[in-house]
Parts: C-alpha cells; sequence; structure tokens
C-alpha cells in the first residue's frame, strides 16, 4: 500500500511531475516553425544566418519573442531543413 507521507514517494511525486512539465515544455524546433507560420524551406542557410543576426528581422518573424534557448533550437531547425541542406523540409511535413 502506497505511504503518501513517507519521502521517498515525495521524491518520486516530485520528479514526475518534474520530468513531466519540462517534457511539456520544452518544444522542438519543428513546432515552434509552425506555430510563427515560417517554412525553414522558404530561406536557404545563409539568410536564416542573417534572420537571426538582426533585431528587425527576427521581430519580423516574432522569433525575438522567443527565450535564448528557443532561437537557438529554432536556428538550428531552420538551419538543418532550409532549402539548400541535405534534409530541406518537404512541402506538408
Amino acid at each position: 500500500m502506497l505511504n503518501f507521507k513517507d519521502s521517498s514517494f515525495k521524491k518520486f511525486i516530485a520528479i514526475a511531475v518534474l520530468f513531466f512539465t519540462v517534457s511539456l515544455s520544452a518544444a522542438d524546433g519543428k513546432s515552434m516553425a509552425k506555430e510563427l507560420g515560417i517554412s525553414a524551406m522558404s530561406k536557404a542557410s545563409s539568410q536564416w544566418k542573417r534572420v537571426f543576426k538582426k533585431t528587425k528581422k527576427m521581430k519580423k518573424y516574432g522569433i525575438d519573442k522567443l527565450s535564448e534557448g528557443d532561437k537557438a533550437t529554432l536556428k538550428d531547425y531552420l538551419m538543418s531543413h532550409a532549402a539548400d541542406s541535405d534534409s530541406p523540409e518537404a512541402a506538408g511535413m
């Protein structure tokens, strides 16, 4: 029988909640791009680099509102699936 007052049980619950919270809040680059209405294949990788270098360009796409970690994740996704990449984003995917 579960003992809800047991400290090891409380630790387990805390770790489980933390794990699921982090899993749900961590967005991947593809979902962020979709949410922002950005297609990785709409630009070449050099063009995406320029977007991330200028605040004005990031603002145009709504990227400026993301955290630094999310910006890095999104940039990595856009660069790896840009039109000139080895694995460009396929239409409808």
